[in-house]
């Protein structure tokens, strides 16, 4: 078995890839701002990311913010894996990052060509939106008597359990370039989403569609997030509420 290097090691994806892996017999080393040993800023560098990936065969990059620094983390990830010889780098990232202008989505995008360039072996996997973030979202808008939602939008969550299953075969396996898409299996309109979570966590909310404006938007509400010709998650919106939402 080799040794695996998981960055973001401590959260919702990065966690459950970690136990897939040590699962299937793989030595594997977390790695997160507050984890030990690997108590890493990637955004830093510094001698302890070169310490955590010594001797590391592969690594699966999970860490990732909206609040910025993900081009400088990879690069600094990039260059300690190229100083200790690393095998294979396997890149999470999001569907439609080439095509929704979002300042997020620009992040990732450009993440993904710095691993492309690397010289590493590499491996980039593309998914939806996890059912986790859309019921952070959610929880959020419910907390004023009208819930207000982007007009026209949709999207096509898929669970989280999945990608990292995904994930965890691929790392087991050899660099493979850009892989299929990883879409969860409805595409569904926000009302709808919104709808089933309210009534799942039995709160009381109006919801309300509006217009907005902007590129960003206009790209959502085309889709470009979507990939309803990889629909290959199984699990829906539906069982994963049914499971982790407590009624009030």
């Amino acid at each position: 078995m080799t040794t695996i290097l998981v960055t973001g090691g401590t959260g919702t994806l990065g966690r459950l890839v970690t136990e897939r892996l040590r699962a299937d017999g793989h030595e594997v080393r977390v790695l997160s701002r507050h984890s030990r040993p690997h108590g890493v800023d990637l955004r830093e560098g510094g001698p302890g990311l070169d310490a955590a990936v010594a001797g590391v065969d592969t690594v699966v990059h999970c860490a990732s913010t909206p609040r910025g620094g993900d081009e400088q983390a990879a690069a600094n990830l990039i260059a300690a894996a190229r100083r200790s010889g690393v095998r294979h780098l396997l890149y999470i990232s999001i569907v439609g990052v080439d095509r929704v202008p979002f300042g997020y989505y620009r992040a990732k995008l450009a993440v993904e060509e710095q691993v492309a360039r690397s010289g590493l072996g590499w491996t980039v996997l593309r998914a939806t939106q996890f059912h986790d973030l859309l019921v952070q979202v959610f929880q959020a808008l419910a907390k004023v008597p009208v819930m207000v939602l982007p007009a026209g939008v949709s999207d096509q969550p898929v669970e989280v359990a999945e990608v990292a299953d995904r994930l965890a075969e691929l790392a087991a396996g050899a660099p493979a370039g850009r892989v299929d898409d990883l879409a969860g299996p409805e595409v569904r309109t926000l009302e709808s989403l919104a709808r089933a979570f309210l009534e799942a966590s039995g709160r009381r909310c109006a919801v309300l569609n509006v217009p907005l404006g902007g590129a960003a938007y206009r790209s959502f509400r085309a889709g470009g997030h979507l990939a309803p010709e990889r629909a290959v998650g199984k699990g829906t919106f539906e069982a994963y509420l049914a499971t982790r939402i407590r009624r009030r």
